[in-house]
């Protein structure tokens, strides 16, 4: 039902909504195996994001720093690849948390059914040969003077479609073969459960399921939601946009994020009505969709009619399936997610953001999803309040007499940084024989806080009195001053200072008429 709601209301032309390996991972943590539970955060979901799209809140997003987004997908691609090995090896009785996952599988490895273990490593081999095939670069070393011939041009348009359609030809193929043996009453391989046939029920969510013989309800029902109400909207938004701006980019279109949140909340609320749980992007049927040449939004249409005339008429012989196929075609579509390699980029770049991917993915992995993404975006947090705290600051000095420490500030200035700039300032022009006067540089500074430049300020600075304290429009104005003085013989000025105007705007005389207000510095060369 997704799929139809985007249609109309969606502004990337290749999404695809529907279920993922995120979400799925989510569900099976979050509503215990209870299909009310997985209902319920379907609709609780989409209010969410509706609420976001609302008050444009897609910026919180933004506090998901990339590592914490790669070190969790990381993670994430591990526990379903290891969730799928109880399926390629035929195992029963394995628990579904990560290290008892892992406990059980090796503890039951004596039981593996080969049968199973041979056609799900078949099946594996299988699609990356074909995956492999599909992205090799075919006219690498071809002269591309010389145009394809009728034969190649069929030959790879039947490779990029076998490439592209391979999970499906692997289960068609393995179902086949399954249900051929189960019509001789051979039975090798472990099967997929029953799926009831025909279209889901349409009514409200219920939010009451019955457990034993106690109904569990009202207050008990949402204290089972859990955490899941606010990460998974949260997760299910940040995956959508990512491949929304991916692929718009890539196919050089813009998208509406504010819009996207009122797409994606709109979408899960109406198919939550129709028995759903929470749907997002889908990287894999995004890229598809794209690769076959979509032009528009109605290309989910045609999804979703497919998904509907599955259920009605392909659902019962959904029993065939062999888990170890199905095993197969998830572990082989995870391996992309996993992004190890973005830890040799991030140490290349910013050594810090090592640091918040590992917690991230050990967290992930260890704790849960949501602590970990919480320690993820802590961390993240922190080290950028550090980074408030300990601004950037070069210190340069004049080669003229007297001497003059220049001090140059490249970001904000906001409260946890003064006690910083002050030490900067003392080592500048104070820390040894002969003092310094000392120009604080604030060409590049982009944002005071509050704390730092105040309504009353020249109030506060008079009450102080700070001999000789000045400001000029220009670090070469405030040098200039200084070698005048020299000449009259004053040089006991230890920073200079012109008056601020009345609007807390330190900006130099000669910007362009129309500034930016408030306390904000852009372009604008000034020195305190």
């Amino acid at each position: 039902m997704g799929c139809f709601v985007y249609c109309f209301l969606g502004t990337s032309k290749d999404i695809t909504l529907g279920p993922t390996a995120l979400m799925s991972l989510m569900m099976a943590q979050y509503a215990e195996g209870q299909p009310a539970i997985a209902i319920a955060l379907c609709l609780f979901t989409g209010l969410v994001q509706f609420v976001m799209g609302i008050l444009r809140l897609g910026f919180l997003l933004n506090f998901m720093a990339v590592p914490v987004n790669s070190g969790f997908v990381t993670a994430a691609a591990i526990i379903i690849g290891f969730g799928q090995l109880k399926l390629i090896l035929g195992l029963k009785g394995v628990r579904k948390p990560f290290m008892w996952n892992i406990y059980d599988t090796f503890r039951k490895i004596e039981e593996t059914n080969y049968w199973d273990l041979t056609l799900g490593l078949i099946s594996f081999i299988t699609l990356l040969v074909l995956k492999f095939i599909k992205d090799r670069d075919w006219d690498k070393g071809r002269d591309s003077g010389i145009p394809l011939t009728r034969v190649q041009r069929v030959c790879r348009k039947t490779i990029w479609l076998v490439g592209t359609a391979r999970n499906a030809i692997i289960v068609l193929v393995t179902t086949i073969i399954a249900g051929v043996l189960y019509v001789y009453n051979i039975k090798p391989f472990t099967m997929t459960k029953e799926v009831p046939p025909g279209f889901p029920p349409v009514r409200p969510p219920s939010f009451s399921y019955q457990h034993g013989n106690h109904t569990v309800e009202g207050e008990e029902f949402f204290t089972h939601l859990g955490a899941g109400v606010a990460v998974i909207p949260m997760i299910g938004l940040l995956e959508n946009i990512a491949i929304a701006k991916a692929f718009a980019s890539k196919n050089r279109y813009t998208i509406d994020a504010t819009q996207e949140l009122f797409a994606l909340g709109i979408a899960n609320t109406v198919s939550s009505f129709f028995g759903s749980y929470p749907v997002t992007g889908s990287f894999s049927r995004t890229a598809v969709n794209s690769a076959s040449g979509v032009m528009t939004p109605m290309g989910t249409i045609f999804t979703g009619t497919l998904v509907i005339l599955a259920t009605l008429f392909v659902t019962p012989y959904f029993m065939y399936i062999p888990s170890a196929a199905l095993g197969a075609v998830i572990i082989a579509s995870v391996i992309n997610m996993v992004e190890f390699e973005h830890i040799t980029e991030q140490w290349r770049v910013h050594k810090p953001d090592v640091f918040v991917w590992v917690i991230t993915f050990f967290c992930v992995l260890f704790l849960g999803i949501e602590y970990g993404i919480l320690a993820g975006v802590g961390v993240a947090l922190a080290l950028l309040l550090y980074n408030t705290a300990k601004p950037a600051t070069r210190v340069e000095y004049t080669t003229s007499y007297p001497e003059i420490g220049i001090v140059r500030l490249d970001s904000g200035l906001y409260f946890p940084a003064s006690d910083s700039i002050k030490a900067t300032l003392h080592d500048a022009g104070l820390n040894e024989k002969p003092y310094k006067p000392v120009i604080m540089d604030l060409t590049h500074l982009s944002h005071l806080d509050f704390s730092v430049v105040r309504e009353d300020l020249e109030e506060k600075i008079n009450q102080a009195h700070i001999k000789n304290l000045r400001c000029f429009p220009t670090v070469q104005e405030a040098v200039d001053a200084i070698q005048e003085s020299t000449v009259d013989g004053d040089v006991s000025q230890p920073m200079l200072m012109r008056e601020l105007p009345s609007d807390h705007v330190v900006m130099s005389s000669d910007t362009e008429e129309n500034h930016s207000t408030g306390a904000s510095i852009v372009n604008k060369e000034t020195a305190i």
